[in-house]
């Protein structure tokens, strides 16, 4: 059974940064691609950044692209997201999500609040 935790969100100053980290269990995810999800309240979840299984290949939603940087650890089945120059409109809980084919797996997610 695989499972994802994600950690190291919190209350940031606008302009501030943080490092989100998803770890993996439960199974090896380094042949698949790997993505983070955010979701404001009120909004629907949408696509932040995901990166394929080498890390060579990824990709940013426009609105964070430049400020965002997505990567992956395989030895220690994790993956990144360093988030700087941050602004109150990033405020969301962030989720990691890896397709496994058989089915889409997400963490519990972890609240980044950014205040102006």
């Amino acid at each position: 059974q695989v499972q994802l935790v994600e950690s190291g969100g919190g209350l940031v100053q606008a302009g501030g940064s943080l490092r989100l980290s998803c770890t993996a269990s439960g199974r090896t995810l380094s042949s698949y691609t790997m993505a983070w999800f955010r979701q404001a309240p009120g909004k629907e979840r949408e696509f932040v950044a995901r990166i394929n299984w080498s890390g060579g290949s990824t990709v940013y939603a426009v609105s964070v692209k430049g400020r965002f940087t997505i990567s992956r650890d395989n030895a220690k089945n994790t993956v990144y997201l360093q988030m700087i120059g941050l602004k109150p409109e990033d405020t969301a809980v962030y989720y990691c999500t890896v397709d496994l084919s058989t089915a889409r797996i997400w963490g519990q997610g972890t609240q980044v609040t950014v205040s102006s």
